[in-house]
């Protein structure tokens, strides 16, 4: 048989017992997955780094040591055997000679216990361990200890098992009156760090071998509980052949993602170990295994690969495309961050070619035009997260393409291509970065109240290590808040520290790292709402049971062999998506025919969306640019005013909804007589709509008063103006208190006071008519207030200083 020559006798030498297929993993060994007790004097074996035995973990809780004293000073003492092992030999000797049989109770063996019990009724004074010495003799075994191969524990009976395997035979079913031939087949106790495969079959026990040597010549850690699962699951079959990895899945139980992780390695292993067999390549196939196909990695040194990985060459879905990319695998040796990007880069080239008319099967009816569409998908490709991918990184995914063209041409296999297509003189990604806060991406307020109701779905069934449902829900809510409320990158909010939040003057901040702009420690201030979802899981967060390299990040990596340390924004990515695609109706702004709201593009929800949210609700909402700026950490204040823009057509029909609705200085209604004089006629001051002529022909840069509007007959204000008008009262209010302090005159106090009465009024009743318009007409109105202050917002701007370190409470009154 083929396997007897494929396994390396002689693999692991200090671990692997080839005689008594046992494993013993060694805690020195760092392809073993396996750990000591934390408690750096206990020989305890563990199946998780910095885990405690639990006679050491009882002891911690007893005393008045921290954890981490307690590891460094405790001294474990042994008061009891470990499971499956006997307490030691009985204490009958004489001479050299000692009793060969295992201690049940008191010291003696059960023949002995039941000598010293007899004994005592005539001496009922004696002592134990003298008796033990000189007046009872040692029993002699025929077998010196327990006749299970590597057991090594001291017999309990004539029959030759020790406590353990005495009790297992006289409870096996099967085990038949001679117990030496059963000794043949078992395994010693199994503890943390072994795993046998004894009991398997002659041909699994081989294959399973087989597929851990593979493993481990990869790279890969062997972990024995894990290893013992598998063997568990397959107990019974006679081979892993024909067995695919659904089936082999579905066997396990108890599963977690290390037993999952060795189960399909041990069925890949042995799958293309057969394939190799019968003189099947690797790359014959139109799915690589990159392990078994000898592609190298590209972050060893020696190419050595840590991971099996796979590359799918089926995804392209184009027979003659696909031959190219496979010729082009095959003959150029590619390393695997080379193959990967090549063959990402083809598979998004063929899916813009499936959007073509006749999905681009037939070589002959390919065109120009389909060039066309594949260079246009990759002008706008984006990252699983939404952000569009770098000039750099767009040419590079378009070159890739055009070079397997190429490449096809060369090894003529491009024969039923017609000559046009071809690379032309525009197929080409202007080297103009494109914005990375892209307007028109945000996500509707409407369609964020619909997410925020469906919280409780968020996170549920997503796998992330070994984490539980309800901790993996928690967190991922805790995620979706954070991106909603703080507009963050994804990659910034997954790489959050545990310590991100600041609590000054009653205020809170987050504390973040701006990657893309290498700018370290930024403040951005934040709701007492979302600190609190902040606070609430870091209460929770040292509780759950993650990787020692995430200690420091609030949202942890899933495992220890994760690449990064703390949870990476493709994971952020897909839990959104599956939430989204989760939820049973999602409505749209958008009416249809009908009157009712259309379904809502779900494929527009991703985290980077929630950044352009936050964004175009501060601008909405009518935020300075500058201070949008500072929030959204942006160098270039261009950047933030994309999201001040307005269409004209939209201003215009603000202008002529809100024209109706001007008012004077106390209230009245003065409607501008049409949308020329709303805007031609009067001009914006700040705190409202002025038709002084002078003011006017200066731009409002002359004003007779002095900009005290409230007193002022040509002052024009509508409800466009209310949050200015509310934000002057604030600022007047303070100027008084700071007059008050100063013991100014009365009338400077008075003119104060009269003017934020004037303003409070006005406000007061234009908020009493709106009350009283139509819903319909009300939500027009509040449209058009927020078109035309964005549009304000822009002009005349004076930027701040590049720092705002804290948002002070304005004074009341």
């Amino acid at each position: 048989m083929w396997l007897r020559t494929a396994v390396d006798p002689g693999w692991r030498g200090s671990e692997w017992d080839a005689e008594h297929w046992l494993f013993t993993g060694d805690t020195d060994n760092p392809g073993t997955a396996v750990w000591r007790c934390s408690t750096a004097a206990c020989d305890a074996v563990m199946k998780a780094r910095g885990q405690r035995c639990q006679p050491c973990d009882l002891a911690l809780r007893a005393g008045d040591a921290g954890p981490a004293e307690f590891a460094a000073t405790y001294v474990p003492v042994r008061r009891a055997a470990f499971p499956g092992t006997a307490a030691g030999f009985c204490i009958v000797s004489r001479g050299e000679s000692r009793c060969a049989f295992a201690e049940i109770s008191r010291g003696l063996c059960e023949s002995h216990y039941g000598l010293w019990r007899i004994y005592t009724r005539r001496h009922p004074d004696a002592s134990i361990s003298e008796w033990a010495r000189a007046v009872a003799r040692p029993r002699i075994a025929a077998h010196d200890g327990c006749l299970v191969g590597r057991c090594g524990e001291a017999i309990q009976t004539d029959f030759g098992l020790c406590c353990y395997h005495h009790r297992k035979w006289k409870t096996n079913q099967s085990a038949t009156g001679d117990p030496a031939g059963w000794a043949g087949t078992q395994s010693p106790f199994l503890r943390a760090n072994q795993f046998s495969l004894l009991q398997l079959g002659p041909t699994l026990r081989l294959e399973i071998l087989y597929a851990l040597q593979q493993r481990d010549a990869r790279g890969g850690k062997i972990e024995p509980p894990a290893v013992l699962a598998a063997v568990r699951a397959f107990a019974g079959l006679p081979t892993l052949l024909g067995v695919d990895q659904v089936a082999a899945m579905a066997m396990l139980t108890g599963k977690g993602v290390n037993s999952e992780t060795h189960v399909k390695t041990i069925i890949r292993g042995i799958r293309f170990g057969y394939d190799e067999y019968s003189g099947i390549k690797q790359t014959d196939k139109e799915v690589w295994d990159l392990a078994v196909a000898g592609v190298a990695s590209d972050t060893t040194q020696s190419g050595r690969r840590r991971h099996p990985g796979t590359a799918d060459f089926s995804a392209i879905k184009q027979r003659w495309f696909r031959d190219i990319v496979l010729a082009w695998a095959r003959s150029t040796d590619p390393d695997s961050k080379l193959l990967g990007i090549t063959l990402k880069a083809c598979v998004r080239a063929s899916q813009a070619l499936g959007r073509r008319p006749g999905g681009g099967l037939d070589p002959a009816t390919l065109r120009l035009v389909d060039v066309d569409a594949v260079v246009k998908a990759f002008q706008t490709a984006r990252k699983d997260d939404g952000e569009l991918y770098s000039v750099t990184q767009r040419r590079r995914m378009l070159g890739f393409f055009f070079e397997m063209l190429d490449f096809g041409h060369r090894a003529e296999l491009m024969g039923q291509v017609p000559g046009g297509f071809a690379r032309h003189g525009s197929h080409r990604i202007l080297g103009v970065e494109t914005n990375e806060d892209e307007t028109g991406k945000a996500i509707p307020e409407t369609v964020i109240r619909q997410l925020d109701a469906h919280l409780d779905l968020l996170g549920r069934g997503f796998p992330y290590g070994r984490l539980p449902e309800q901790d993996v829900a928690a967190m991922m809510r805790t995620v979706y808040v954070v991106l909603r409320d703080t507009g963050r990158r994804p990659s910034e909010v997954a790489g959050l520290g545990q310590a991100c939040l600041e609590h000054v003057d009653d205020e809170f901040s987050l504390i973040w790292n701006n990657r893309k702009g290498r700018r370290n420690r930024r403040r951005l201030p934040i709701t007492r709402q979302t600190a609190h979802a902040v606070q609430t899981w870091q209460q929770q967060r040292p509780g759950l049971r993650s990787p020692a390299q995430s200690r420091e990040y609030l949202f942890p990596a899933a495992t220890e062999d994760a690449g990064i340390a703390h949870m990476s924004a493709g994971v952020i990515a897909r839990a959104i998506r599956a939430w989204a695609d989760a939820i049973p109706v999602l409505h749209s702004e958008v009416s249809g025919l009908d009157g009712q709201p259309l379904p809502f593009d779900r494929t527009l929800i991703f985290p980077y969306a929630f950044r352009h949210s936050y964004a175009q609700r501060h601008a909405d909402a009518g935020v300075p640019i500058d201070v949008l700026k500072e929030l959204m950490d942006h160098r270039d204040a261009s950047t933030t005013a994309g999201y001040f823009q307005v269409s004209l057509k939209r201003k215009r029909a603000a202008v002529k909804t809100m024209r109706l609705h001007v008012v004077d200085r106390v209230g009245r209604p003065t409607p501008m007589a049409s949308d020329v004089a709303y805007e031609a006629r009067s001009v914006a001051v700040p705190f409202g709509n002025c038709i002084e002529p002078s003011n006017v022909k200066a731009g409002g840069h002359a004003c007779p008063i002095r900009f005290q509007c409230a007193g002022c007959g040509f002052y024009r204000p509508d409800p466009s103006f209310l949050t200015a008008v509310d934000d002057h009262v604030t600022s007047l209010k303070a100027d008084r208190e700071t007059a008050q302090a100063m013991d100014a005159d009365e009338f400077v106090v008075r003119n104060l006071t009269d003017q934020i009465t004037a303003f409070k009024d006005v406000a007061a009743t234009m908020r009493t008519k709106l009350d009283l318009l139509p819903a319909e007409e009300r939500a027009a109105i509040e449209e058009a207030s927020t078109v035309l202050r964005k549009s304000r917002a822009l002009r005349d701007r004076k930027l701040l200083p590049l720092t705002v370190t804290r948002h002070h409470k304005e004074p009341t009154g």
